[in-house]
């Protein structure tokens, strides 16, 4: 892609995965609600997902959106979640469209379906388990964070039906950097690594859809997430399984 990408939340968990895969593959235009802490080789827009003029200004000649920007917190309050999630994506969605945007990646999350796990635990988070989530599921969030997150991909159903715009969301799992979280079982069937992080998000800028909802998780021998999808349609082919890494750290999911 020749034009730039912007890349929404860039100094978070998830943007920082990214940029270290990819920051010298594409043309980033990176935006976030605070500066960068030190120097950056690419150009950094501070401004809101909530201030609809300078999402305007930034999506101003982008060929493509990341879209991670929000409030990242599992027990977010309505009130945060509704704004900066929400509304937030909205806005971010509204400015592409104007813009003539071609894609959009969203960032989902394993917690828009996260009540599919109540019946099922803690059986579906082991190998010999065969149960799947494909994306053709309903959303079942867990917290109001989910909800927020299921909004987002029902918005982006709409702005692709409506004009058209190739949008693809990304249920992402838990996001740990080097190896998968250690006893913690639910974190090591839905482990993403960054480096697979990196190569999925290049697969959604890089191939062709529609509409698309897909999960964010390593090849993994413990799943309850299905990745044929992102195979299939974007090309995804991940290298990193939590069976064959060691660790003594626990990271929160995304």
């Amino acid at each position: 892609m020749d034009d730039p990408v912007l890349l929404t939340g860039a100094s978070g968990r998830v943007g920082q995965a990214i940029l270290d895969g990819l920051g010298d593959d594409y043309d980033w235009r990176l935006l976030d609600r605070e500066p960068p802490t030190g120097d950056t080789d690419h150009e950094f827009v501070v401004a809101d997902v909530t201030d609809e003029a300078a999402l305007r200004d930034a999506v101003d000649g982008v060929g493509a959106v990341v879209h991670l920007a929000g409030d990242p917190r599992p027990e977010a309050p309505w009130e945060s979640v509704l704004r900066n999630n929400i509304d937030g994506t909205r806005n971010v969605l509204e400015a592409a469209v104007d813009a003539g945007v071609e894609k959009f990646a969203f960032a989902s999350s394993n917690h828009a379906v996260g009540h599919y796990e109540t019946e099922r635990k803690p059986g579906l988070y082991r190998s010999d388990d065969d149960f799947r989530l494909d994306g053709t599921e309903l959303p079942r969030p867990g917290n109001l964070y989910g909800v927020s997150k299921a909004t987002g991909e029902t918005l982006g159903r709409y702005y692709h039906d409506e004009h058209d715009l190739s949008f693809v969301a990304v249920r992402i799992g838990n996001l740990t950097n080097g190896h998968p979280p250690i006893d913690y079982e639910r974190g090591q069937a839905m482990w993403l690594s960054h480096r697979d992080c990196a190569h999925l998000f290049d697969c959604c800028l890089s191939a062709d859809y529609g509409y698309e909802i897909v999960y964010g998780i390593s090849d993994n021998d413990r799943k309850y997430y299905s990745i044929d999808r992102a195979k299939e349609v974007l090309g995804y082919d991940p290298e990193d399984n939590s069976a064959e890494w060691d660790g003594d750290e626990k990271d929160a999911d995304a």
